[in-house]
């Protein structure tokens, strides 16, 4: 049973992983702001029986909780790929890589205990990030940076706001029906910025739609909650740094990123750091945020 959980949990990496060079092909020919638009309504086209298959699971609709977590998630969305444009693939996705940071310091902010070895792997992330930030790649700007790292912030509020959502009767609920509140609000906000968006695409970008869409947002989601309840908290958040690794991979092979000696010395401490925050935590308790590991697509 396990070794299934730990392929679903590694399926989502890989997943949420190919949401940046799919998201770079993408941007060649639409803004950011429709991209992230037409992400949501894909996937909520796809996540709406699983939101509308009771008067339960309807009725989360209602709830202010899971109304405030669809409305971060959908503009974490659009500040990360609005970051997206002004970096590379690489760039953005190691810098994904700090999230688990950003938790263990959240989780000291909020009383929990966190161990040295989180510490130690906090100072490592945040070392890695100021590497990338001081010294980006010629394909990536200050303001790319500051978008991108702006993200993870918001979907940490994003996490913080779903510890406290009511329990629900499948995983896929929650989940599902904050898609759909994130298309909704990514909605007006993409016409207000840039009006309709051009659906005469090309077929590559088509099928790169559909991927972020089906893959990198609903599937990526229903493997991640069905394999971190099947295996511990520590287990399950080292998985988180595969998303980082398929991005920059794919940047470098696929769009011809260049690797520097910083861009690459700070993903090692990024992944690094992260892997020791997840491994330092393994004691935590179950309704701590650090034991609660947080995906970020």
């Amino acid at each position: 049973m396990k070794s299934i959980a730990f392929v679903a949990l590694a399926l989502a990496g890989v997943c949420w992983g190919l949401g940046f060079p799919t998201g770079k092909l993408i941007l060649t020919e639409m803004e950011a702001a429709h991209m992230v638009l037409l992400r949501f309504v894909v996937a909520a086209l796809a996540a709406a029986p699983f939101a509308l298959r009771s008067p339960e699971v309807r009725a989360l609709f209602k709830s202010p909780v899971v109304l405030l977590a669809g409305v971060l998630y959908g503009v974490a969305f659009m500040v990360q790929f609005e970051g997206l444009a002004h970096v590379s693939v690489t760039v953005a996705a190691l810098l994904v890589g700090a999230m688990p940071a950003l938790i263990a310091v959240s989780a000291k902010i909020l009383g929990e205990t966190v161990s040295r070895m989180s510490w130690a792997g906090v100072a490592a992330a945040t070392l890695g990030a100021a590497l990338i930030a001081g010294k980006p790649d010629g394909a990536s700007s200050p303001l790319g940076v500051a978008l991108s790292l702006g993200a993870l912030l918001l979907f940490l509020a994003w996490l913080l706001t779903l510890r406290r959502a009511p329990k629900a009767s499948n995983a896929m609920a929650i989940p599902a029906v904050s898609i759909i509140i994130a298309a909704a609000t990514v909605l007006p906000i993409a016409f207000v910025m840039h009006g309709a968006p051009k659906l005469t695409l090309s077929a590559p970008v088509w099928i790169a739609i559909l991927a972020q869409g089906v893959l990198a947002t609903l599937l990526a989601t229903a493997a991640w909650q069905y394999g971190a309840a099947r295996v511990g908290a520590a287990s399950a958040g080292v998985f988180i740094n595969i998303e980082p690794l398929i991005g920059a991979c794919c940047g470098v092979l696929l769009f011809g990123d260049h690797l520097t000696a910083a861009l690459f010395a700070g993903g090692l401490l990024i992944i690094g750091g992260s892997l020791a925050v997840v491994l330092g935590e393994k004691k935590a308790a179950l309704g701590d945020i650090q034991a609660t590991v947080a995906p970020t697509p």
